[in-house]
């Protein structure tokens, strides 16, 4: 059965924030209250997750929890009819109704997206807003209130410092050590079969990896650069709609980096392709 839009939503994003936690459904199950079973239907969009359990997997994965919150705030109100129940005087009730007199989209389009969206931001600033607020009722040192503010404002984020560098980024995700913030792309392929591969570099922390999507189970990348090889397999459908990264490999300005696509059919020949670092 198709979940409905909004929780779809959420699962598409739950689904991405857990592919950076490199954890597997036993992994999550061993590292949170929710069972492995339970993980599997929050991340498919079979079953609403508490917000408790988004919440855990935004925080294994070193990520805000602000839109998968705002997501799940969506999905929960349309899930309970609060969102259909709305008052009249609600900003939110007039976009549905004129998007309901609108021609279907083509299929394959996420056709309330652009709505969601909106609601999704709105949300966060509000949750912003409210956060900042309250810190100036309770603070009445003038100065202090002005660094509140100012740390509050989009242009004021911060991107954490990475966790490692170089060679002690070997063997380890990109995304749990903050490598993965704003990386190079060194160039892009796309396999006989249609699956999409990356190769991807931090200089923030001298270190390359790849990743591939559009997969199927079975299918498989391996890095190729100075040191081991390193590689990641599609185990399950969760792994095939979702980015897939291998562990890092420590690489500096020239250095030729190489990856093999290996397809889960044992006919079809691997691919690769290389890219060097800039």
């Amino acid at each position: 059965m198709t979940p409905p839009p909004e929780r779809a939503e959420l699962a598409a994003a739950l689904r991405e924030v857990r592919q950076r936690t490199s954890l597997s459904l036993t992994g999550l199950e061993e590292r949170t209250p929710f069972s492995k079973s339970s993980w599997g239907r929050y991340l498919k969009g079979d079953t609403l997750p508490p917000r408790d359990a988004v919440r855990a997997l935004c925080r294994l994965a070193g990520e805000p929890d602000g839109r998968c919150l705002a997501l799940w705030e969506i999905a929960e109100a349309a899930g309970s009819g609060r969102a259909a129940h709305a008052p009249a005087d609600a900003p939110s009730r007039a976009e549905p109704e004129q998007e309901a007199s609108a021609p279907p989209p083509p299929d394959g389009t996420n056709r309330n997206r652009p709505l969601r969206v909106a609601v999704a931001v709105a949300a966060v600033l509000a949750v912003l807003v409210s956060a900042v607020t309250a810190t100036l009722l309770l603070t009445d040192d003038g100065a202090r209130e002005k660094s509140v503010a100012a740390s509050a404002s989009p242009e004021a984020t911060v991107v954490p410092p990475p966790r490692c560098r170089g060679a002690s980024c070997a063997g380890r995700d990109p995304f749990n050590m903050l490598c993965g913030a704003r990386p190079d792309t060194l160039t892009t392929y796309r396999t006989a079969a249609g699956a999409r591969l990356e190769l991807r570099h931090s200089p923030r922390c001298g270190t390359s990896w790849a990743r591939m999507w559009a997969t199927e189970i079975g299918d498989r990348i391996e890095l190729v650069a100075p040191g081991p090889p390193r590689s990641v397999e599609v185990t399950d459908a969760l792994d095939a709609r979702a980015y897939l990264y291998t562990p890092m490999t420590e690489t500096a300005p020239g250095t030729v980096v190489r990856a093999c696509f290996h397809p889960a059919d044992a006919e079809a020949d691997r691919e690769c392709f290389a890219a060097t670092v800039r």
